[in-house]
């Protein structure tokens, strides 16, 4: 199964018999032999053989992982390292940082600024869906999203802020912790991303899309009133609840495709990439936890 996440969709990542690998092939071995009973096992063992590199030309592969072999922890350079992902993931939110922090400063609260946010948010989105297309990481690309998203989010948590006084700070806490935990959870064990788990978390994923997308057409002709499922009542914060929870699910496939792209000897420019879904997720979180936090504060 191709991986859900629109940025790494392209790289040839894919989950076979429920273990991640990548561009993972099917196995040839076990077929039932002639004059004997139909062997029950004649579908292929999964471990018959190691899954395809996608990088097995790569220059800076190591030699066992161009021939096949399990990953192996690197040591040459011009690989993606942690680091790599790491670096790349505080330039590409430290600019959504920034860019916030001047909307916010600069833009008052006002008519004109919710204009320019919804503007900056149709930007923002028109450049991942460009990157995400691309076959190469554009890193210009890519920090131009993040400043437009910045822009978006710097006047988005002034509007809350003028509201709910502090609601930004409690959300950026909450996303942290939302963050932590998952990767914390991710890294016992105590979830496996296989291909099963992939396929209902992205069914999940898509019903709430799409369920909220009529929820907006119902809203914007007057049928739904309050913001139907999107109000700041009860049933706005279990929807809130969920939103975080497809938020967690999907840095869970960010933690994998960045721990596989390491492991098999990506090239560095995929650091950009994984900076870049990493940073489309905490967007996520943080705008469902900033409206949870209004919701919760209850002065409305």
């Amino acid at each position: 199964m191709r991986s859900s996440n629109p940025v790494f969709s392209r790289r040839g990542f894919s989950r076979d018999n429920g273990y991640a690998g990548f561009n993972a092939q099917q196995p040839q071995a076990g077929g039932p032999a002639v004059g004997t009973q139909p062997n029950p096992y004649a579908g292929g063992n999964p471990y018959a053989q190691a899954p395809a590199n996608p990088y097995a030309q790569n220059p800076y592969a190591p030699q066992g992982l161009q021939q096949g072999a399990p990953p192996q922890a690197p040591v040459t350079t011009g690989r993606m390292t942690m680091d790599d992902v790491i670096m790349r993931s505080a330039m590409t939110l430290g600019t959504v940082a920034v860019f916030a922090v001047l909307a916010w400063a600069v833009l008052p609260v006002s008519p004109s600024s919710y204009g320019l946010a919804i503007g900056s948010a149709l930007v923002a989105f028109v450049l991942a869906m460009v990157q995400s297309f691309k076959r190469k990481a554009s890193p210009a690309l890519i920090l131009a999203y993040a400043a437009f998203e910045g822009v978006f989010l710097g006047v988005f948590s002034e509007m809350f802020n003028a509201r709910w006084s502090g609601a930004p700070f409690q959300a950026v806490l909450g996303t942290m912790a939302v963050s932590g935990a998952t990767l914390l959870i991710y890294k016992a064990g105590w979830i496996r991303v296989t291909a099963r788990y992939a396929r209902i978390g992205m069914a999940i994923a898509i019903a709430f899309i799409l369920v909220m997308a009529v929820n907006l057409l119902l809203v914007a002709f007057g049928v739904a009133e309050d913001g139907g499922l999107r109000s700041m009542g009860p049933l706005g914060a279990i929807v809130g609840i969920i939103a975080i929870v497809l938020g967690a699910f999907f840095l869970t496939l960010d933690f994998k495709q960045i721990e596989d792209g390491i492991a098999y000897g990506a090239p560095r420019e995929e650091s950009w990439l994984a900076a870049f879904g990493l940073t489309m997720t905490l967007v996520w979180i943080y705008v469902e936890m900033l409206r949870l936090v209004a919701i919760f504060s209850g002065d409305d």
